[in-house]
């Protein structure tokens, strides 16, 4: 099993622990919902919404708002990071329509499907593309929410860091290097390091689909390097040029692009 770590068996041990971890669900809430069957808790790496599905264009909010045709060339200009022309394109579209209103109710839609399909327990903490301010409306009892802060779970101690940093992309929680390095350093030494995206490293960050590279946190990689955690957990790159790779002792995972897959890492002990 993917994550497993192996343990011979011991006379009167306690019965093992399996965490489910996903990243990048992106509406898809069938799978969700099943995403802890079998265990003792889910751990949520973010990006909940879907603004734009750039391998099917009439999903996400955008399209339903301008058609799979609109959709499709702002993904094109994107791809090609022709990014000033992609929001001269979005402001021509937007224009006399009230952009935050239906954006929000969009996404409220969204959450309030995808936060009932948590399962109970769930640790989860934001993408760049959430929007952290509507959590609290949405997260019921047995989700916890945790952006720069530690919890322990099976013995072992989990740290949470949400968020991207900025890009041309400008998405909804992106925010700056020294920032983010601060949520990093208020956790501390921890077992398990969790993040939305991967620590600066070019074989974690680059996406062999978009053909570009993502931004890691020079923080998190640092983190990494100093407190040795058992595992980096992370995301946010759909198609990594690698998924898995030891930096010193840390196991740092890619644990997939959930929207698509619809399957959980596991990690056990």
């Amino acid at each position: 099993m993917r994550g497993s770590e192996p343990a011979g068996p011991v006379a009167g041990a306690r019965r093992s622990t399996r965490i489910h971890v996903v990243s990048d669900v992106h509406g898809n809430t069938e799978a969700l919902a099943r995403a802890g069957d079998g265990a003792d808790a889910l751990i949520c790496l973010g990006d909940l919404v879907l603004f734009l599905d750039y391998a099917d264009h009439s999903r996400g909010i955008f399209p339903a708002l301008f058609g799979k045709e609109n959709a499709s060339r702002i993904v094109a200009l994107r791809t090609a990071r022709r990014y000033e022309e992609a929001r001269a394109f979005g402001r021509e579209l937007w224009a006399g329509r009230d952009r935050n209103t239906e954006i929000i109710g969009a996404v409220r839609r969204q959450y309030a499907e995808l936060f009932a399909a948590f399962p109970t327990p769930t640790y989860a903490t934001y993408g760049n593309v959430d929007v952290p301010r509507l959590w609290p409306e949405y997260a019921r009892p047995g989700t916890t929410v945790l952006d720069g802060e530690r919890v322990e779970i099976g013995g072992r101690v989990f740290g949470f860091v949400g968020g991207g940093l900025r890009t041309p992309m400008n998405t909804p929680y992106e925010i700056s290097d020294e920032e983010y390095a601060a949520k990093v350093e208020a956790l501390g030494p921890v077992d398990v390091l969790c993040s939305h995206i991967p620590p600066e490293v070019p074989e974690l960050t680059y996406d062999t689909v978009a053909r570009r590279f993502e931004r890691g946190s020079t923080a998190l990689l640092e983190a990494i390097r100093t407190t040795r955690p058992r595992y980096a957990l992370f995301g946010h790159v759909h198609q990594p040029l690698v998924r898995r790779m030891r930096i010193g002792t840390t196991e740092c995972v890619n644990v997939g692009h959930f929207a698509s897959t619809g399957t959980p890492w596991a990690l056990t002990w």
